[in-house]
This record gives C-alpha cells, sequence and structure tokens, in this order.
C-alpha cells in the first residue's frame, strides 16, 4: 500500500474548508455520526459483496499530517494557523463499525459507521467512499465465479487497472469473491493468495518455430506445462505441436497440464481441441480460457457448449467495465448539539436521495427452520436487536401493503466495531478466514436473490419509528422553508 502521508490530503477541498470553519466557531469537538452506504447494487446484481474494510482500517490507524502536508495547506492560504497545529496533532479519536469484509451486503442499509468529532468524521469521507471500489470489484467477481459453474476462473486485470493500487486491492477483492487465485505476483505476496500464470505470446514469437517455442517452455517447466495455442492457428499449429510437447514431456517423465485459448472461436476451438487431446491420450489434460472474458461471456459460451475447465478473467473483472462506480454515499445522520443527539436529513427532490435520519444499525433476520435470511431491519442506535422470537413482519416502507411475515427467527448485528475512541479493537482476518466467511455468507442468501438476470429485491426494512422520524423531519424541513 501506499505510503499513509501521501494519502493524507486525499480529500477534497470543501472538507479543509468546512474543518477550519468548524475550528474557528470552536464547533470542532462536536461530535457527529455518519453512515457509508450505496443506493443500487452494481451490475444488476440482487446483492453486494463487502470489501475494502482492511484497506479503511490501515489508513485510520495511520492518518497523520506530516510538515509536507501541514506547509502546503499553509502555502494556500486559506486555513487558520491554529486549524493548521490542530492538524499537526491530528489522531482520529472516535468509533467506528462495519460489516467485516466477505459480508452480504443490500441498498441503503450502513456499511460503514463512523462516530466521532465531526472534523475527523468528516474528513474521512473521500478515502471511505474510495475505498467501496473494491466491494465492486467482489461483486463482479462472485457474478463471473457464479457464471463459470464451479469451475475455477483466476484474476488477470493487472495490466488493465486503473492503477497499480486497484490492480493489487483490487486482485485481493476478486479472491475474496471466489476468485482461484490471481496472476499478480505482488498481489499474491502482500495478501497470502495463489499466484497463477502460464505464458505470453510473445514467447512462441521470440523463437524460430512454435515448436521449438513449446520444447524450449516444457524443459524450463517439467513438472507441468501448460501451452498457449493460438499465436499463429489453433487447430493447425498450436494443438499439434502442444500435443507432440506433451507427448514427448509424459515420455520423460513430467507433466502436460493442458492449453490455453485467448482468441477465435472459443466454443468450436475448445470443442475441437478436446477431442484432439482425448484421442492423444491426455483426457485429463486442462482447457483454459481467456480473452476479454466475464460473467455474460462465460454464461454464453457455456450454453454454446464450449469444453472449458477454467477462466482467466482480466479487464472486464478488474475495471468492473460495465459499471464502474458504486456510487457510495457518505452522510451526516446525527450531530451532538450542548450534549443532546439531534437527527439531521438531507431534503431532496429525487425521493431515493433522501436517506434515513438518526444514528442506526442494521440488523438481519432469519428463519430458524432453514438458517436462510429473510430481510434486514434498521433500528435506532437505542432499540437492541429484536430477541428471538415465533413471528417478525418485515414492512415495506414505500408499499405499506406489501408485507413478509417470518415464522421462527433468529437476528444478528450486521456491523461488528472496529474503533473504539480511536483505538483498534478488531482483529483483521486473513484471507482464508474472509473467503470462508464469505461463503458462509452466500449460503444464507436464497438463489433468488442470487441469480445474475433479474434478481429479486431483497427486503430491507427501517423500522415505523425510523420511518415516521424521517417523514416528520422532512415535513419540518419544508415547513421552515
Amino acid at each position: 500500500m501506499s505510503s499513509v502521508q501521501e494519502w493524507a490530503l486525499f480529500f477534497d477541498l470543501y472538507h479543509p474548508n468546512m474543518a477550519d470553519a468548524y475550528w474557528r466557531l470552536g464547533k470542532h469537538q462536536e461530535q457527529a455520526v455518519f453512515n457509508l452506504y450505496y443506493r443500487h447494487n452494481p451490475f444488476g446484481n440482487g446483492f453486494t459483496v463487502m470489501a475494502g474494510l482492511e484497506k479503511i482500517v490501515r489508513y485510520i490507524e495511520n492518518l497523520r499530517f506530516g510538515p509536507e502536508e501541514v506547509a502546503y495547506l499553509r502555502s494556500l492560504n486559506l486555513f487558520a494557523p491554529g486549524f493548521l497545529e490542530y492538524l499537526a496533532e491530528f489522531r482520529f479519536t472516535g468509533d467506528i463499525d462495519a460489516m467485516p469484509e466477505g459480508s452480504i451486503a443490500f441498498p441503503n442499509e450502513p456499511l460503514v459507521r463512523v462516530k466521532a468529532p465531526i472534523i475527523e468524521a468528516m474528513i474521512l469521507e473521500v478515502f471511505l467512499a474510495n475505498s467501496m471500489f473494491h466491494a465492486l470489484i467482489a461483486t463482479k467477481a462472485a457474478r463471473v465465479v457464479r457464471a463459470a459453474q464451479g469451475r475455477p476462473v483466476f484474476e488477470f486485470g493487472a495490466r488493465r487497472a486503473q492503477e497499480v493500487d486497484a490492480a493489487v486491492w483490487g486482485a485481493r477483492a476478486a479472491v475474496i469473491a471466489g476468485c482461484a487465485g490471481t496472476s499478480n505476483v505482488e498481489a499474491a505476496r502482500r495478501f497470502g493468495l495463489k499466484p497463477v500464470g502460464t505464458m505470453a505470446h510473445l514467447w512462441m514469437m521470440s523463437f524460430d518455430s512454435e515448436l521449438e517455442a513449446f520444447r524450449a517452455w516444457a524443459d524450463a517447466h517439467p513438472e507441468g506445462a501448460l501451452f498457449l495455442v493460438d499465436t499463429y492457428d489453433t487447430l493447425k499449429s498450436g494443438l499439434p505441436n502442444a500435443i507432440k510437447v506433451g507427448q514427448e514431456l509424459t515420455a520423460r517423465g513430467g507433466t502436460f497440464l493442458g492449453i490455453r485459448l485467448d482468441s477465435g472461436r472459443i466454443p468450436y476451438l475448445s470443442v475441437e481441441a478436446r477431442k484432439m487431446l482425448d484421442e492423444a491420450g491426455f483426457p485429463d489434460a486442462k482447457i483454459m480460457a481467456s480473452s476479454d472474458l466475464d460473467e455474460d461471456r462465460i454464461t454464453t459460451l457455456l450454453l454454446e457448449g464450449a469444453r472449458i475447465d477454467s477462466f482467466g478473467v482480466g479487464t472486464r473483472l478488474i475495471t468492473a467495465k460495465d459499471d464502474p462506480a458504486l456510487g457510495a454515499v457518505y452522510k451526516l445522520v446525527a450531530r451532538e448539539e450542548q450534549g443532546k443527539w439531534i437527527p439531521v436529513i438531507k431534503v431532496s427532490e429525487d425521493p431515493e436521495k433522501v436517506g434515513l435520519p438518526g444514528d442506526n444499525h442494521p440488523v438481519r433476520i432469519y428463519a430458524k427452520a432453514t438458517g436462510k435470511a429473510a430481510g434486514d431491519l434498521i433500528l435506532p442506535a437505542d432499540q437492541t436487536l429484536p430477541a428471538a422470537g415465533e413471528r417478525i413482519t418485515l414492512q415495506d416502507p414505500i408499499h405499506r401493503s406489501r408485507q413478509k411475515t417470518v415464522k421462527n427467527f433468529i437476528t444478528r448485528e450486521l456491523l461488528v466495531p472496529i474503533f473504539r475512541e480511536g483505538k483498534r479493537v478488531y482483529d483483521l482476518p486473513d484471507m482464508p478466514a474472509i473467503q470462508a466467511y464469505y461463503r458462509q455468507e452466500l449460503e444464507t442468501i436464497w438463489d433468488t436473490y442470487r441469480q445474475l438476470d433479474e434478481p429479486e429485491q431483497y427486503p430491507v426494512n427501517p423500522v415505523p419509528e425510523l420511518v415516521e422520524l424521517q417523514h416528520r423531519l422532512i415535513a419540518e424541513r419544508r415547513a421552515r422553508s
């Protein structure tokens, strides 16, 4: 990860402008609560996979404004000297709760909740919202893995990511949501992932013939050679040469792993390749496909009968090409004034931009008989988790006639404590633990919410008290206007 100081000023100018004004007014120690959430699932998916929390934790733990950062802000001639002195001593002192990485999340419920002095909470906005890009990549990976129907998917996108950090952390997000490994060696080293790779076309092009190139590769990798067969002619050159060298390799005790297809009519080529490999005595040789794949292309390949054993997915995964922004929202929901908490709300002509006011938290309702999630409730912070019971009714906050009754339910808090009074109280899990948690979470979600096309909308319901508070604050605000 880039150095902490490099990201200290990673916010928009209005953040230090407002922070300076709060300081001048003596309001900088007043407490506030912010919620980070999003409004729509990306890619038309039925859910979003939480990722990026570890990056957020590392950022907040180490956030400092060093001499260079303070000097730059001073050079803008915008800020009070006392405010700059405040920043030079800055440390985060608040509380943060968040969904663990690998969590299944839904629109309009808090992913991260920050309670802190208003300046401290406010200046985190850009980094927190930006870090939700990793949730976007994890969600895309979840779709690609589902489309592959149990076949391994490998992340191949480093060279096409928007920049280096996006490639490294994006590979991590993809593996959280089910990718079996990554070609990104730095990501593999840093996060304990499985590095994978075959060969590039340049290898064949650097020899006088394809056969010579394959033989050299087999000599260098006798323990397991997989050949890229589409450099010149897949069926007339690449495959025959791969089979010939595979036979030579196995004859001397080596291992012929298979082939990779990276261009052409992959359904047809894979079927023909499977026939040729089987006839040559290599029924266990694997066929990998790459070349601008995503969940839609993989679904089409398999529907067309492609004989593919694994997929390498790059550009369309690591860039979230068809939906490149999650649209994370970081909103002030409550503020403290003279020791009293006041719920606040942003009023908009666009109904979907009117959030829930007040300090609140999400809980998940499970049917005890199946262990499946039935819906989420959003409760005021001072309202405790509903006790496990015989039945609970979930009501659509807009269409009140739409109700869902769950019999014999249990509940679970979705946010867990991360920081208390500026100190981290959460042990960051390793990758195997995060992957296992994601798989466990996914098993609790009905298939109707997991399908790739037109999934059913999962119910996320504010309790009536929050809905009534929202309506009351809107009415009061409009009356004052």
